[in-house]
């Protein structure tokens, strides 16, 4: 990195709320960090633990109520395994592999992401109900994209 570059990443640190930055760029690494006081943690002692404690508590129990609500449900999501576009038929005046609704088997084709030229068929890892189909047909997917909604049965 440019000295200019670097400077303008140790601006931005001061002048933000972070404490810590860190970059890579070309197999290089900077990293910058704020010098924090301890005269501002000892005239506020009790301001700054009870924030940090407050949002952890908010977080543990929004973590717990979701735990809990996919446990009673028991849906999971089968993800995109590649970047391309997204197919619920094998052509244009097929039928789809599947419909919201229907039960499929593990190893039983969900549907196709063409990617480069090439028909990549999805598969169920394992059983259970269609509940949503997400990406609407002919449209591109990232990698990691939830494609379906499924429930264990």
């Amino acid at each position: 990195m440019k000295p200019e570059e670097i400077r303008a990443l140790i601006k931005l640190v001061e002048e933000s709320d972070i404490n810590e930055l860190e970059v890579s760029r070309w197999w290089k690494k900077v990293k910058i960090r704020k010098k924090v006081s301890n005269t501002n943690l000892q005239d506020k002692p009790n301001m700054i633990p009870k924030k940090i404690n407050s949002e952890r508590n908010e977080f543990s129990e929004e973590m717990i109520k979701e735990k809990t609500i996919q446990e009673e449900d028991k849906s999971f999501e089968v993800k995109s395994p590649m970047v391309g576009t997204f197919y619920r038929a094998p052509a244009p005046d097929a039928k789809p592999y599947i419909k919201e609704g229907n039960f499929v088997r593990k190893g039983q084709v969900l549907c196709i992401i063409e990617a480069m030229k090439l028909m990549n068929e999805i598969e169920a890892e394992r059983d259970g109900t269609v509940l949503k189909i997400v990406p609407q047909n002919a449209q591109p997917v990232e990698y990691n994209q939830t494609l379906f909604i499924m429930s264990e049965e």
